[in-house]
């Protein structure tokens, strides 16, 4: 299982890369393995203030339709288009095309309170 080390993670298995006030979200490996094949994902928060562990979209796999929770505070800047026509890109790289969302991060401090890679191991159990 990838567990990239240079992420935090949340408890609810989503994923944030913070690059200055940018943050990449998507969800771990982990999850899209738990959710099986995913058939769509729906976010559509662009535009909008969306605070730590509020709810910013959901994604929807064969059997199940799970939230998806923004791991830092800020403004959701982009939707990931590749996953309009093809969302099982999560299930196939979910850290890299299967990447979920762009955020302006208001306060970059929020990651601290986030999982580093060893403590996000440890609650999955790996």
């Amino acid at each position: 299982m990838n567990i990239p080390s240079d992420l935090k993670y949340t408890k609810d298995h989503e994923w944030v890369k913070l690059n200055g006030n940018t943050a990449i979200v998507g969800i771990t490996d982990f999850a899209q393995g738990e959710l099986g094949d995913i058939v769509y994902i729906d976010i559509n928060t662009v535009g909008q203030e969306v605070n730590q562990h509020d709810v910013f979209g959901t994604v929807e796999a064969v059997k199940t339709v799970s939230d998806l929770y923004m791991p830092v505070s800020g403004k959701v800047l982009e939707v990931n288009s590749v996953l309009d026509g093809s969302p099982e890109k999560v299930n196939a790289d979910p850290y890299g095309e299967g990447w979920m969302v762009k955020v302006e991060v208001k306060n970059a401090a929020d990651v601290n309170g986030l999982l580093t890679a060893d403590q996000y191991k440890e609650l999955i159990g790996k």
